[in-house]
């Protein structure tokens, strides 16, 4: 075997392989939905604060730095999950309205967010989509919290 065919193999290599390919496969859903249609949102319970916590922070401020921060109100789908929970709590913390009911005054300017959060090789998958971008990351979770294990992916929407 070359050396080249032997680093295709090794354990690290592999697992980055297979949370490139499990990202892409998320995020591949995205091309073939409609420009005004965002895809539901859903997270797992079984994610432990800490984790859910460390992973709406991060998402939210990489969102920020696509949409501004604090300059608009959020809409998101009423839901009572960790995830859930504390992504509302970051988004407040960067100045966002939040509104669950998807009702607000003429003229408020909204932006529907919505979120998939989910499982695969180990690690926990994140997306967040509104109607012009569409974010994703893998992290790597554990009793304390989540890190980043992948590099973040951006997809903007015309």
């Amino acid at each position: 075997m070359t050396i080249e065919f032997c680093r295709l193999l090794h354990p690290r290599s592999i697992r980055l392989s297979a949370t490139s390919f499990a990202l892409a496969i998320l995020l591949s859903g995205c091309q073939s939905m409609e420009t005004d249609t965002l895809v539901s949102s859903s997270a797992p319970p079984e994610i432990s604060g800490p984790a859910a916590n460390a992973i709406a922070g991060d998402m939210v401020s990489r969102l920020a730095e696509q949409i501004g921060p604090g300059k608009a109100t959020v809409a998101l789908k009423a839901d009572t999950s960790p995830f859930g929970e504390a992504l509302e709590a970051a988004l407040k913390g960067w100045g966002y309205a939040v509104v669950t009911d998807q009702k607000t005054d003429q003229g408020t300017k909204v932006i529907p967010l919505a979120y998939v959060i989910s499982s695969a090789d180990g690690q926990v998958l994140a997306r967040l989509s509104t109607e012009s971008v569409e974010l994703g990351r893998a992290y790597s979770v554990n009793a304390v919290g989540a890190t980043p294990a992948s590099a973040l992916t951006l997809m903007r929407r015309r």
